[in-house]
């Protein structure tokens, strides 16, 4: 393994990081407009027991809906569950277990839900993990590439037709992917796809990341030639202080925590009110909040497309079904 190959990655991706923080530094206002109740409607967010999955889980449910809590941690699904329902919510919440790291557990996580005879009008892809060592999943796959990408990319396929009927015109079902900033800094390694010739933790987050908004821009487009009612957006919700970051630098979780602990519930909530805006943008990121959103109204307004400028997004978006290419015909064989 060069030198380079291991500092360029991880310069890249600091830099984003310490792009994204000046900014919440110097941009801590945002008020959360009022939000239409969800009564009826059914949402499924992966990794809802902790940090921001729960602030969101919890927020749909505050909105009424029934929110499926998707996880690997039991006894942290229980508390969650039993934290929502303690806040008196009109909405409900339960906890079903899947390892996001088992395409084999995605798929059974699906069959469960699907037996249940459920509408689904909301998944929010949120599970995801952040510069571990290198290791597999059980599939085989890159941990970072198996768990913040393939697994959601499989769950998304399994359950599109059913988010397919429950949206409606005007009403449309929502996907949120959980992005990051990170993914400007990514290269996809058509070459290498799981990082075994040469490992950065750094390179692999943010393929994974990279991976999970060319899908976005993907699936959109397919939707959008399809006329569906359903609408896919990446969502980078800026820094937060969660587990998420604690295999990074000790100074940069020092940097973090002043900004992050007093912005958490705030971008918390920015991440959720993308989730509500019903119309047609493909990535959303703190940095492109005001330049974007400014002035849509939503839902009463109807669809509308926009597209990311070349200035906006990074050359390799041009090539968006490379990705999906590369992946091996087994990670299809039950969709």
């Amino acid at each position: 393994m060069s030198l380079q190959s291991v500092l360029v990655p991880l310069f890249k991706l600091y830099l984003c990081g310490i792009k994204v923080l000046l900014y919440q530094i110097f941009n801590r206002s945002f008020t959360l407009p009022v939000l239409p109740k969800q009564n009826g409607r059914v949402a499924i967010v992966t990794g809802g027991t902790r940090g921001i999955g729960f602030e969101t889980a919890r927020h749909l449910a505050s909105l009424g809906m029934h929110v499926i809590i998707a996880g690997n941690e039991r006894e942290e699904g229980a508390a969650a569950v039993r934290k929502i329902h303690e806040e008196g919510t009109e909405g409900t919440a339960e906890f079903v277990f899947v390892d996001m790291t088992s395409l084999k557990s995605v798929r059974h996580f699906v069959r469960l839900f699907r037996d249940r005879g459920l509408p689904l009008h909301v998944l929010v892809n949120n599970a995801g993990t952040m510069m571990v060592p290198d290791r597999q999943t059980e599939d085989g796959f890159e941990y970072h590439l198996g768990l913040n990408y393939l697994s959601h990319f499989l769950l998304t396929n399994l359950l599109l037709d059913l988010l397919k009927r429950s949206g409606k015109p005007g009403c449309c079902s929502r996907i949120i992917n959980m992005s990051s900033a990170t993914h400007y800094a990514g290269v996809i390694d058509m070459e290498d796809l799981n990082r075994r010739i040469q490992y950065s933790s750094h390179g692999a987050y943010s393929q994974s990341k990279l991976g999970l908004v060319l899908f976005t821009y993907y699936l959109q487009e397919q939707l959008t030639a399809s006329s569906c009612s359903v609408t896919v957006n990446a969502v980078d919700p800026g820094m937060v202080d969660t587990a998420l970051y604690d295999n990074l630098w000790t100074l940069v979780q020092l940097l973090k925590k002043p900004v992050a602990k007093i912005l958490f519930r705030v971008r918390t909530k920015l991440f959720i009110v993308f989730s509500w805006k019903v119309f047609l943008r493909y990535y959303y990121s703190l940095f492109m909040f005001w330049r974007l959103c400014l002035g849509i109204s939503g839902a009463g307004a109807g669809l509308q497309t926009f597209q990311l400028s070349s200035t906006e997004v990074p050359p390799v978006l041009q090539a968006v079904h490379s990705p999906l290419r590369a992946l091996p015909p087994s990670l299809f064989s039950n969709l």
